[in-house]
């Protein structure tokens, strides 16, 4: 599916080809959280990265999340987060361990979204207690990470866009 975007501001837009276009986790994670101004929502739309089409680049930041986990020292994630400078508005996510992805914020997508079937709502360990997080049918609850992976979710759905 083709998917266009942009920042709020209007400086930076972009386009890809998207197999998982379905906006079907809400990520509770306190990165997500803080770097989308949300109760999560963020990175859960999958692209081909070789698709990428980005106007007004020179408007790009990147931040690298820096990871706290009890008990470990804290490191930085290689996970390139990217937001408009001006506006501040997140735009998607690259990451080098998986290069051929990009996975832009459904928050940021111009192009009407398909609504989908269920929602998982990941990362429920790491909530804000003041977000209601939607329980009941057609809400999946995961305490940390679903086993099952963005495209895996939307194949069993039979929701695979051609790209």
């Amino acid at each position: 599916m083709h998917l266009e975007g942009s920042c709020h501001c209007g400086a930076v837009r972009f386009q890809l080809e998207a197999d998982s276009p379905y906006p079907f986790m809400h990520c509770h994670c306190s990165i997500c959280r803080k770097t989308a101004g949300s109760g999560g929502y963020a990175i859960n739309l999958g692209g081909d990265a070789r698709t990428l089409r980005v106007q007004g680049r020179k408007h790009l930041g990147i931040y690298h999340a820096v990871l706290r986990e009890r008990g470990k020292r804290a490191t930085r994630s290689p996970a390139a987060r990217h937001f408009c400078r001006e506006c501040g508005s997140p735009l998607w996510l690259w990451d080098p361990r998986w290069p051929e992805l990009v996975h832009p914020h459904a928050s940021a997508i111009d192009t009407p979204l398909p609504r989908p079937p269920e929602v998982v709502e990941a990362a429920l360990d790491y909530a804000a207690p003041w977000v209601d997080v939607p329980r009941g049918a057609g809400h999946v609850a995961c305490r940390t990470w679903p086993a099952e992976s963005l495209h895996d979710w939307h194949q069993r759905h039979g929701l695979l866009s051609p790209g």
